[in-house]
């Protein structure tokens, strides 16, 4: 990494706007943003309330959130790079040499590692895990007995891929998935990270209403994780900004550590989402590969600029107001990419 550049007056003040923006809009109840460095520099904008029930306070940096798909790349993918250092798992191994035994036809366990952290298995996209008769089966066996929707190497966004990897991870470890993240995020003092469920408090940011209260606090808001106990591979982690930034300072300042020898490894382009955006092993590629980020479906993202050392972290809980809001929280995506790119 480069010395890390600076973020001007002109850019934090925009990037305050459009939170603050979104917020008045109704897109959120509010929100956090976190711009800062890989040396450390921080600063920390928010907007509007935690809830107008049960958290009517302007949430800050410590402010937790469900974070949704940023548990990908908050939990599994490093999760898969340090197992994969260990010689645990193989990226270009099929992921049954990584889970139980499993009988007869299971052709969806032949996707490999490499192929589902970066959404080119093949594997159906659709994910009902609701559906399953979980007595009957262990969900690895449920899901790996399917048929492919399509063949491998063509990217679509697949959620029980990342569904897998958390089960792989768990099995040759040889212990729960949430034990294994709790570790990496201690090691990365990443105090206020864990996967859900948390304790109800005006300092959690609940993720669903109903009739004037919060029906949805402290709870997994995505329904598969819900079905496996709010712990999975690819949603169900709890985080504050303040940690966002804290796991961003040590990708962007890793260097020749084995945290940084994956990172790099997750820039290299694995597949076309379309003309100029390219997907990495998770991380989703942009601005002819100046910026890595990552989108949560209840109004997180994590963006970073390997080349000059900066991250914007976003995180609101847009779903509270309808599942339709997450998409009016773009015009702050979109500019804290753009800002990103063109430092």
């Amino acid at each position: 990494m480069n010395q890390a550049v600076p973020f001007t007056t002109a850019e934090t003040r925009g990037l305050r706007d459009a939170l603050g923006g979104i917020v008045a809009d109704g897109a959120t109840p509010g929100g956090v943003v976190v711009c800062g460095t890989a040396a450390g520099d921080r600063e920390v904008f928010a907007a509007g309330v935690v809830s107008p029930f049960t958290g009517p306070g302007t949430p800050d940096e410590n402010t937790v959130y469900d974070i949704a798909s940023l548990t990908k790349v908050l939990a599994t993918w490093p999760l898969v790079g340090r197992a994969v250092d260990a010689g645990l798992l193989g990226l270009d191994t099929p992921v049954r040499e990584f889970l139980p035994g499993m009988e007869g036809s299971v052709p969806s366990a032949e996707a490999t590692v490499r192929q589902l952290l970066s959404h080119t298995s093949g594997l159906q996209v659709s994910t009902r895990l609701d559906l399953y008769d979980l007595t009957a089966r262990p969900l690895h066996e449920l899901i790996c007995h399917e048929p492919m929707e399509n063949l491998p190497g063509i990217h679509r966004y697949i959620n029980r891929g990342y569904i897998l990897l958390g089960l792989a991870l768990a099995h040759v470890h040889g212990q729960p998935l949430d034990v294994l993240a709790g570790a990496l995020w201690a090691d990365l003092a990443m105090n206020g990270t864990a996967y859900g469920p948390v304790r109800q408090s005006s300092r959690v940011a609940p993720t669903e209403q109903c009739d004037g209260h919060d029906r949805l606090w402290g709870a997994v808001h995505d329904e598969n994780a819900a079905v496996m106990g709010g712990v999975a591979g690819h949603a169900g982690v709890f985080a504050p900004a303040a940690d966002l930034a804290t796991y961003a300072e040590h990708l962007l300042a890793a260097g020749e550590s084995p945290l940084g020898l994956w990172f790099r490894a997750g820039l290299e382009p694995q597949a076309e989402i379309e003309p100029g955006l390219y997907r990495g092993l998770c991380w989703v590629l942009g601005a002819g590969g100046a910026v890595a980020y990552h989108h949560g479906f209840t109004g997180t993202s994590l963006c970073l600029a390997p080349a000059t050392g900066r991250y914007v972290a976003i995180l609101t809980n847009a779903v509270h107001n309808g599942a339709a809001s997450r998409t009016r929280i773009t015009p702050l995506r979109e500019l804290a990419l753009k800002t990103l790119s063109a430092g």
